[in-house]
């Protein structure tokens, strides 16, 4: 018998509230938060979006979600990791400061926010799997000090991935910054002179000596670099590129690998939530006009975050009666899917348990 997918469908449009005292009486009525212990500090993972005219989780989820865990006895608090590229969420000050203006503060959500990977993204921890590409993977480094996960995800078409949800909300959305750099580099970082402001920041920061100045710009050299992104963090001119081509199946592989990273901190200890409304072609993260492709679904909830995705890619298309790659991006979408049984993680197979409206 395959895992069990929770279902609350929604009708189009229908208003958050409505939606979110339907998800936490599912919850409460399945009990699906009594992998909280006392005092268990619980990491509630989610994503603030760039935009508020985005389709992300809102912060009433948030707050009723932060409520089931206190009541449980545990101590939640809200985070997420800094981005690569330069922009709102590309460090702790001005990602915070963001998730406010977004209206995750903590009125909203009864919840602190606590950076998973510290003041610049560079704080980290190693975990070891039994990964086909690496032998161990950085996450975040405060997700190894936490008891137990709740992440709660919005399902979106993705650019790279095909899709976006649990599975990169996972891999990528809780690595470090070194752990986003393996996912999506193939190359290691160059100088664009025109930027660079000959400041020596880089060259403080980098741990292999690997950075000089000549004519009046920083140059790297590739023998000594290891990669690491430290100079693409530091930098506050944006004069350190990568090239960000990795192939779309190798991507979703080091994604599948991190999140099975992840998951290996948190046995028995997670629940994973898919949000299926305000469906768009790209991911959150993209800052420009929102642009809904399918009508609104509602919410899936799982203790599995293969079983969840599966669910939720079935239920899109299922809706649509066509496949994602129609409505986002023509890429091979279910290869996260495929790499994941590959690795005897997590579960395609799932069991599909609709709430009563």
């Amino acid at each position: 018998m395959g895992e069990k997918v929770y279902c609350i469908e929604a009708a189009d449009n229908e208003n958050d509230e409505h939606l979110c005292a339907r998800l936490k009486e599912l919850i409460q009525g399945e009990e699906l938060l009594d992998c909280i212990a006392d005092q268990d500090v619980t990491a509630v993972k989610t994503h603030f979006g760039e935009s508020p005219k985005l389709g992300y989780a809102r912060p009433l989820y948030l707050k009723m979600l932060g409520e089931g865990i206190k009541n449980q006895g545990g101590v939640p608090f809200l985070t997420e990791t800094s981005t690569l590229y330069k922009g709102n969420r590309s460090g702790a000050i001005r990602h915070i400061a963001h998730a406010h203006s977004q209206g995750f503060d903590y009125a909203a959500t009864g919840m602190p926010i606590i950076m998973a990977d510290g003041l610049f993204g560079d704080e980290e921890c190693v975990v070891p799997i039994p990964g086909k590409i690496y032998t161990s993977v950085h996450i975040a480094a405060l997700f190894a000090k936490c008891n137990a996960l709740v992440m709660v995800s919005h399902f979106t078409g993705h650019l790279a991935a095909g899709f976006g949800a649990t599975l990169k909300n996972l891999g990528m959305g809780c690595a470090s910054r070194k752990g986003k750099l393996a996912q999506h580099s193939t190359a290691k970082p160059k100088i664009v002179k025109k930027k660079c402001t000959a400041c020596g920041t880089c060259i403080t920061w980098c741990p292999e000596s690997a950075i000089t100045i000549k004519e009046e710009a920083a140059v790297i050299n590739a023998r000594k670099c290891i990669g690491c992104g430290e100079c693409l963090a530091m930098c506050r001119f944006d004069a350190v590129k990568f090239n960000w081509g990795a192939t779309y199946e190798d991507l979703q592989k080091k994604v599948v690998e991190h999140a099975m990273g992840v998951c290996s901190m948190f046995t028995g200890k997670s629940l994973f939530i898919n949000v299926l409304t305000r469906i768009s072609k790209d991911c959150d993260c993209m800052g420009h006009t929102f642009e809904q492709i399918i009508p609104d679904i509602g919410i899936l909830i799982s203790r599995d975050p293969v079983a969840l995705d599966a669910a939720s890619l079935d239920m899109v298309e299922g809706r649509s009666g066509k496949p994602l790659s129609q409505m986002a991006y023509d890429i091979p979408y279910r290869f996260q899917l495929d790499y994941a049984k590959e690795l005897n993680f997590g579960n395609q197979d799932y069991q599909l348990v609709t709430a009563l409206s």
